[in-house]
C-alpha cells in the first residue's frame, strides 16, 4: 500500500495541464482510421497526444499578441510560443 500512493501522486501529476475537456472529446471523435472506424490502444493514444498538442499550439496562436492588441511576430513570437507550450 505504502508504494501504490507516491505511485497514485506520480500518475496524477502526469496528465497534462491543458487538457481541456471540450478539446479532448473533439480530439477522441477525430481519432478514426481510414475506414472511419474508431481507434483503440497505442493508435488512439498517439492520435490523441497529436491532437491535444496541435489544440494546445492552437491556444497558444490565439494568445501571441503584444500590449497593443497586435500580433506577434519573429523572435518574440517564437520566444511566447516556446513559454506557452511549456506551461
Amino acid at each position: 500500500m505504502k508504494k501504490l500512493i507516491p505511485a497514485l501522486l506520480v500518475c496524477m501529476f502526469a496528465l497534462p495541464a491543458y487538457a481541456d475537456p471540450a478539446a479532448e472529446q473533439a480530439c477522441e471523435a477525430k481519432a478514426v482510421s481510414k475506414d472511419g472506424k474508431p481507434l483503440a490502444g497505442a493508435a488512439k493514444a498517439s492520435s490523441m497526444k497529436k491532437c491535444m498538442a496541435g489544440s494546445k499550439q492552437a491556444s497558444c496562436e490565439e494568445k501571441a499578441v503584444d500590449k497593443n492588441g497586435k500580433k506577434l511576430a519573429g523572435a518574440a513570437k517564437n520566444s511566447f510560443m516556446k513559454k506557452c507550450q511549456a506551461s
